[in-house]
C-alpha cells in the first residue's frame, strides 16, 4: 500500500504495532512473522523512505538520527497512529530505540540493533553490507543460480543469516533487488557514522541480540545492558543478524511478550 510518502503493509486488527527493516533492507524482511504478529496487532510493516518502494522525499533524506526519527513520527500523525507499539531490526532498532527516548512509542523491541558498537565495528558493518550490495548488482539469472544451491547460498547469505536454507528462493532474490536498489543506503550509510545510542526510554522495551549475528556480533549485548540496565535483554539463540528468517516463532514470541499481547 502506498500513502503519506512511504510503501507499507498492514495486516491485522488491534492496538497498532509498527516494523521497520534495517538499512538496505525492506518490509518484506518481516514476511515471516507477520501473519503471526496480526493475530494481535493491526501491524504496519514499511518500507523507510529510500528504500524497499518507498521514494526518496522531496525534500531529500533526513540528515542523521533524529531527522529520521521525526520522519517516523510524521508517519504515524499520518496513518492516525497514536503511541504505537514498534518494533526493529539493525537500523530499525535504533529507530525503535530513540522513539522510545522520546515517548513516542507504547513499547520497543529492538533486535540486534545499531547504536551500541565501536567506530571499526562500524565501519566492518558497512563494508560487509556495501559488498552485499555490490554483489546484489550481478545479473538476476545468476543471482537465481547462486541462491538455488544450498551450498552457494550458505556461502552468499551466511553473513547475515544463520540459517540461510531457511529463506525461500523467491525472498533471497527480493532482499537482493531491494539491497541493490536501496537509493539511501549511502546517505544513511554516511548519516550514521558516529552514532550511538544514549537515550533513556521509560516505556517496555526488550533488546534481544542473535548470538550468532556477524554484522553487528553478540558481544555488542553486554554495551546495550550497561546503557539500558532498566530494558529487558534477551539471547536469540542461533540466530543471525536478521532473526526473523532464522526463527519467526521466537521472535514473534518476543515482540508480543514486549507489547503484552501474549499476556492478555
Amino acid at each position: 500500500m502506498t500513502q503519506v510518502g512511504v510503501v507499507f503493509e498492514r495486516r491485522g486488527a488491534g492496538t497498532p504495532l509498527v516494523l521497520l527493516h534495517g538499512i538496505g533492507h525492506h518490509w518484506a524482511a518481516w514476511s515471516p512473522v507477520l501473519d503471526r504478529l496480526a493475530e494481535a496487532h493491526d501491524v504496519i510493516a514499511v518500507d523507510l523512505p529510500g528504500f524497499g518502494r518507498s521514494p526518496v522525499p522531496a525534500a531529500g533524506l533526513p540528515a542523521d538520527m533524529p531527522g529520521l526519527v521525526a520522519a517516523v513520527v510524521e508517519l504515524f500523525a499520518a496513518l492516525g497512529l497514536d503511541r504505537p507499539h514498534v518494533a526493529g531490526n539493525s537500523l530499525g532498532g535504533a529507530i525503535a530505540l530513540e522513539l522510545a527516548a522520546a515517548g513516542a512509542v507504547s513499547s520497543a523491541t529492538a533486535l540486534s540493533p545499531a547504536g551500541f558498537c565501536t567506530p571499526r565495528e562500524l565501519r566492518w558493518a558497512l563494508t560487509v553490507l556495501t559488498l552485499h550490495r555490490n554483489a546484489a548488482r550481478l545479473p538476476e539469472p545468476v543471482l537465481r543460480s547462486l541462491f538455488g544451491n544450498p551450498a552457494l547460498r550458505t556461502l552468499a547469505l551466511g553473513m547475515i543469516l544463520a540459517r540461510p536454507n531457511r529463506m525461500a528462493l523467491a525472498e533471497a532474490l527480493a532482499d537482493a533487488r531491494a539491497l541493490r536498489e536501496a537509493r539511501a543506503f549511502r546517505a544513511v550509510a554516511r548519516a550514521g557514522r558516529g552514532y550511538a545510542f544514549a537515550g533513556a526510554p521509560t516505556v517496555p522495551v526488550t533488546v534481544a541480540w542473535g548470538t550468532r549475528d556477524r554484522i553487528l556480533p553478540y558481544r555488542q549485548a553486554a554495551l546495550a545492558r550497561t546503557r539500558l540496565p532498566a530494558a529487558r535483554h534477551l539471547d536469540l539463540t542461533g540466530c543471525g543478524h536478521v532473526p526473523m528468517h532464522d526463527d519467526p516463532e521466537l521472535v514473534a514470541s518476543v515482540i508480543l511478550d514486549t507489547t503484552g499481547a501474549r499476556a492478555a
